[in-house]
């Protein structure tokens, strides 16, 4: 799956009506990523990368697939966080759609005309898709791989539906929705937060399992239960920052999370199962610590629009 970009690449059919944003931290990895955009069937008209690591070799990768057909923007930046990340690319984009992408995530050869076509087809809806495993085999980490189509309309108890790595939407529709929430109680929850405003408005999110990608799990044990522990504290900042509307889906999800934690914590214990007791205890001891400081932040008038039109 890794791969470089020093063989000729060959022009491929461009969709005129999309772009790819893709943030990075300027991780070698990003190489490969670009390498199976510029594979698959069809190029968008342009990838947009936003660079927070100022790696210089980002640049000279994007010249081999400018040099290629394939047109690119680079966009330095020197904010931190995904979320900043998206919003960067997302204001530099002309086109009716866009698709977001990780630096970590290797598309399908038809994943791109995929995700166009569909986003065609419902130009008003939010259109999200598989998440097959790649790299490291050890442990299933951040990876979706439902078999079956799935809308959703409203707020889920049992599922934060938009997968931000592999999401399609029309730009009407992120102004409508809004930027992507950067304050730093959200750092690793940006897309539960993202999709929860995204139904409270009403924007169905759709997801396709025939739309797919591969994320690529590069981090080992103790990396991943790092991870657990940021993954569990945005978590409860998102809760946080919406309980304060007091919500009833947000109460049900952060009450269970918080009783999921120490019963995943126990029952990894009696497994032996390393990876289960860094989940468990990630949420029993993150997640009311990054709930009170989504409850203490200052109020999003991003958040104040949708109460407005919901409420």
């Amino acid at each position: 799956m890794i791969r470089d970009l020093s063989l000729p690449l060959l022009t491929k059919p461009v969709l005129d009506d999309i772009s790819i944003v893709i943030p990075t931290l300027g991780r070698p990895i990003l190489e490969s990523c670009l390498f199976w955009l510029a594979e698959g069937t069809h190029w968008p008209t342009r990838v947009i990368i936003v660079d927070q690591g100022r790696n210089p070799m980002v640049a000279e990768w994007l010249a081999l697939l400018q040099a290629a057909g394939l047109d690119t923007l680079y966009v330095p930046s020197e904010q931190h966080g995904r979320s900043a990340g998206i919003n960067r690319g997302l204001e530099q984009v002309q086109t009716r759609f866009v698709a977001i992408n990780d630096d970590d995530c290797f598309v399908t050869a038809d994943w791109l005309h995929k995700m166009v076509t569909r986003l065609r087809q419902e130009p008003g809806v939010i259109v999200t898709g598989r998440v097959d495993q790649a790299g490291d085999e050890e442990v299933a980490f951040s990876v979706v791989t439902a078999r079956e189509l799935k809308r959703y309309e409203r707020p889920q108890l049992k599922a934060h539906p938009f997968i931000g790595g592999n999401a399609g939407l029309a730009m009407d529709i992120v102004w409508r929705i809004g930027l992507f929430d950067e304050h730093p109680c959200l750092q690793a929850a940006e897309d539960s937060d993202y999709g929860y405003r995204a139904l409270r408005l009403g924007i169905p999110i759709v997801y396709d399992p025939d739309i797919v990608l591969l994320h690529y799990h590069w981090r080992d044990a103790s990396q991943r239960a790092a991870r657990y522990n940021e993954y569990a504290r945005s978590q409860g900042g998102f809760y946080g920052t919406h309980l304060r509307w007091g919500n009833w889906i947000i109460w049900q999800q952060a009450a269970r999370d918080l009783l999921r934690g120490p019963v995943r914590w126990a029952r990894g214990t009696i497994r032996r199962d390393q990876d289960m007791i860094d989940r468990g205890r990630a949420d029993t001891l993150q997640l009311l610590p990054g709930l009170i400081q989504g409850l203490r932040r200052e109020k999003s008038a991003r958040y104040l629009s949708v109460r407005t039109e919901n409420d």
